[in-house]
C-alpha cells in the first residue's frame, strides 16, 4: 500500500480513513481470556494488551514473529542556537553506528528479534532554524513523511519507531506546547543533558518558535517545528494503521511525533500503545495528552527506540499468556478453582 498523499491535506484524510481493530476478532479474544487457566483480571495489563494486540491482527490468537525497528535520522538548524550539548556531526556518525550494529538499539532488536531498519533521512539538508523560518516547507514535510510510510514492512507484524537527531527534543518541546498547551518552560528539559544555561537557551528558543508560527493546526506545526526524522515516523505510524500493524511507541521524540496524528485526527493511535516512560520531564505529560500509560518506567532517556524495543518482551509475553495458556475446558480444570 503505498502513499496516497501529496499535501497534508490529503495525509489529513488518509488518517481519518484508516481501518480499525477487527471487532469480531477483539470479542473472540475477549472470550478467551475469560475461559483461560487463571481467576480473571490476574494477569493484569497483560490480558489488555493481547485483546488489543488481536483485535489488530484480526485473530483471537495471535502470535508476534515478526517485529520491524526503524530509526531515522535527521539533522536539524535549530541546533545553531546552541540547544544541544552535541555537536550536529553526532547524527551522521551515529547512523554508521547503527548500520555497524554498534548502538544500544541494535542490541535490543536482536535480543527481541526484531528486524531493523535505519533511514537517514536527507542529512545534508537540515531543516531551517525554527526561530526565524518553517523547518519545511510542505513538500519537504511530505517527502518526509512518504519516507517513513514507505518504510514499513506490510508483512511485520508489530511496528517501534526510533530517531537519532541532535536537537531534536527542542522539535519535540515545541510540538508538545503547540498542540498541547502550555508555556516553553512546561515542556523543555535538558535533552542530552544541557547545563542550566543550556537549558534557559532551548527555553527561549522553543519560546521564540511558538510566538513565531502559526502551529494550531497540528500537522502544521509538525511542519514547523518538527524535523524530517520526527515527520518520518508519523508517517510509519500511519502506514502501521492502514496494514493494521500494531505499534509500541518509544520516548518523548517519538511520542511527540505520534501526537501530531491523534491531535490531527482522534483515534489515530488506536493501534499504539506506550512502551515507557522517559526520564524527559515533559514526556508524562504528553503521554496524558493523547491518553497512553507506559508499560515500562526505567529512567531511560536515550532515543533510538530502545524504550519501545524493550517493551516487545512485554507484549510478546502477553500473547504467549493469551494464545498459549490452556482453557479451562483444555485443561480438564473446574472453573473458578484455577
Amino acid at each position: 500500500m503505498s502513499a496516497s498523499f501529496s499535501t497534508l491535506a490529503e495525509f489529513r484524510a488518509v488518517l481519518a480513513t484508516a481501518p480499525d481493530a477487527d471487532p469480531a476478532a477483539t470479542a473472540a479474544a475477549q472470550d478467551r481470556n475469560g475461559q483461560l487457566t487463571k481467576p480473571p483480571g490476574a494477569l493484569g495489563r497483560l490480558e489488555d494488551l493481547a485483546i488489543w494486540y488481536a483485535g489488530w491482527r484480526g485473530t483471537d490468537t495471535p502470535s508476534l514473529e515478526k517485529p520491524q525497528v526503524i530509526v531515522f535520522a535527521g539533522n536539524h538548524g535549530v541546533c545553531a542556537q546552541g540547544v544541544s550539548a552535541f555537536p550536529p556531526e553526532v547524527t551522521v556518525q551515529m547512523v554508521a553506528n547503527f548500520e555497524h550494529g554498534g548502538a544500544a538499539i541494535n542490541q535490543l532488536s536482536q535480543a527481541f528479534g526484531a528486524k531493523m531498519d535505519v533511514h537517514a533521512v536527507d542529512l545534508d539538508n537540515p531543516t531551517a532554524d525554527f526561530t526565524v523560518a518553517p523547518a519545511m516547507t510542505e513538500d519537504e514535510v511530505i517527502a518526509a513523511l512518504r519516507t517513513g510510510w514507505d518504510a514499513v514492512d506490510p508483512d511485520a507484524d508489530l511496528l517501534v519507531t526510533g530517531e537519532m537527531g541532535i536537537g531534536n527534543t527542542t522539535s519535540a518541546a515545541a510540538i508538545g506546547a503547540a498542540i498541547m498547551g502550555g508555556d516553553a518552560a512546561e515542556w523543555t528539559g535538558r535533552g542530552t543533558g544541557v547545563d542550566d544555561a543550556g537549558l534557559v537557551r532551548k527555553t527561549d528558543v522553543v519560546a521564540r518558535g511558538l510566538a513565531l508560527h502559526d502551529v494550531s493546526d497540528p500537522l502544521e506545526a509538525l511542519r514547523c517545528l518538527g524535523g524530517r526524522e520526527l515527520a518520518a515516523m508519523a508517517g510509519a505510524i500511519a502506514a502501521a494503521r492502514a496494514h493494521r500493524i500494531p505499534v509500541i511507541l518509544d520516548g518523548f521524540i517519538c511520542t511527540a511525533a505520534a501526537a501530531t496524528l491523534e491531535k490531527s485526527v482522534p483515534g489515530a493511535l488506536d493501534h499504539a500503545v506506550a512502551g515507557h516512560l522517559s526520564a524527559e520531564d515533559a514526556h508524562r505529560k504528553m503521554l496524558d495528552g493523547i491518553g497512553k500509560e507506559p508499560l515500562l518506567q526505567l529512567g531511560l532517556r536515550l532515543g533510538e527506540g530502545s524504550g519501545a524495543a524493550l517493551a516487545i518482551g512485554v507484549l510478546k509475553g502477553a500473547i504467549a499468556c493469551h494464545s498459549g495458556m490452556a482453557t479451562f475446558a483444555e485443561a480438564g480444570v473446574a472453573a473458578g478453582e484455577a
